[in-house]
């Protein structure tokens, strides 16, 4: 599975994903996280824009921030554009917990390996807050 990660949780990320492998997990799933530069957003994009992208290209948006501020907004566009057939966002409570607490960190990895196994069970979910 891939994860679009957020412009602003690419540290996060790295930690993640170093955790991810660090327990063996890319031997058995496939994930794999992308940024936004690599797809050809920009930081600045928005998250309509940012939401269309990840459902085009079939992938998973990572985040820890995106909230109801507009019309644009992130909560705003699922509930508007979602449909049974529309991979999930994945949220992280708490990011700084992430950096500096391993035990939130590694159930926040727990969830995210079982979201990449089981993907199907998710479909249609809109948003899947984590750990």
């Amino acid at each position: 599975m891939i994860f679009l990660i957020d412009h602003n949780f690419k540290g996060h990320a790295r930690v993640l994903l170093g955790s991810i492998a660090s327990q063996g997990w890319l031997d058995f799933v496939q994930i794999r996280f992308v940024m936004f530069e690599e797809v050809g957003l920009s930081i600045d994009s928005s998250d309509r824009v940012v939401w269309r992208i990840a459902q085009e290209n079939q992938m998973i948006l990572l985040t820890a921030n995106r909230s109801m501020k507009d019309e644009d907004s992130l909560e705003q566009v699922m509930r508007e554009e979602n449909t049974p057939d529309s991979l999930p966002v994945v949220t992280i409570g708490n990011a700084d917990r992430v950096l500096n607490d391993s035990s939130y960190r590694e159930r926040c990895v727990e969830r995210i390996v079982e979201i990449a196994i089981y993907t199907g069970n998710y479909i249609g979910a809109r948003r899947i807050f984590i750990p």
